[in-house]
């Protein structure tokens, strides 16, 4: 008889979320994809908590507005400011890292949140299907690194990017063929563009992780796939969107002066 994670870790219970403690005081951060209730809301929120000024983008005006409405109550002494982004458009990525550096002054962190799953077996998959997920997923963190890159080749400090991978680029599963491969894409995007930012003295890092459960996941992943993952990982649990935010927050601090090109799996996974 096997006995579940959850019955025997003392980690199956979610911890209450750590407080910030000034890692991004000061820094100007930019994340995509950040209205709503997931791990870009949440990373942008623990930016705040860590001290930063904050730039949030959507595609989604009205949900990208109430975000930033929530944001900027709870942290009156810090900027958020907004700017509407369908990331699937070079000329509005580009707008967004341009008018960004002109709201906060400059750039000092961008974090790639922006991404689109689902569910779909490969014989059942359309063409359109394939493509929407890979340039939601992955040809948008290419073009808002591009654009990055662009902005501190061109200015006299450096800077760190983060983007949103997952535990699926090394992880098999069921009809999952088009964000894995997108999402592994951006792990090997992660590791290439870091060796050429380093001549801008840019740093670029990416989590990995395994699940974290949200109000909007659940709208596009069946509870049932969602409670079968998240028992399988070792404390039985899924990850809380701020755990995925405070390891993107360290990423993106002082505190990994050393590192880049790396992705950082934040899953509870087994050997």
């Amino acid at each position: 008889m096997t006995t579940s994670p959850s019955a025997i870790s003392p980690l199956a219970t979610a911890p209450v979320e750590t407080p910030g403690h000034g890692l991004l005081t000061g820094k100007k951060v930019v994340v995509t994809a950040a209205a709503g209730t997931g791990i870009g809301f949440s990373s942008a929120r623990r930016a705040l908590l860590e001290g930063a000024d904050v730039l949030i983008s959507d595609f989604h005006e009205r949900r990208l507005g109430e975000a930033a409405d929530k944001l900027a109550a709870e942290f009156p002494e810090q900027q958020v400011a907004s700017i509407v982004c369908d990331v699937s458009s070079t000329e509005q990525v580009d707008a967004l890292i341009s008018g960004a550096a002109e709201q906060l002054g400059r750039i000092d962190v961008l974090i790639n949140n922006a991404g689109l799953g689902g569910e779909t077996p490969i014989v059942d998959m359309t063409d359109d299907q394939w493509d929407r997920v890979l340039d939601i997923t992955l040809t948008s963190t290419f073009r808002a690194t591009r654009a990055a890159l662009r902005y501190f080749r061109s200015v006299d400090h450096g800077g760190v990017l983060v983007n949103n991978a997952s535990v699926l680029g090394w992880r098999a599963q069921h009809s999952q063929a088009h964000y894995a491969a997108a999402k592994a894409g951006v792990m090997a995007l992660t590791r290439c563009s870091a060796i050429e930012a380093a001549e801008y003295g840019v740093r670029i890092n990416a989590v990995a992780p395994s699940i974290a459960r949200h109000a909007f996941l659940a709208k596009v992943t069946s509870e049932e796939l969602l409670d079968r993952l998240a028992a399988g990982e070792a404390f039985g649990r899924a990850a809380e969107v701020w755990e995925v935010a405070a390891t993107i927050a360290m990423l993106a601090s002082d505190y990994t002066t050393y590192l880049t090109g790396e992705v950082v799996s934040v899953s509870s996974q087994r050997a």
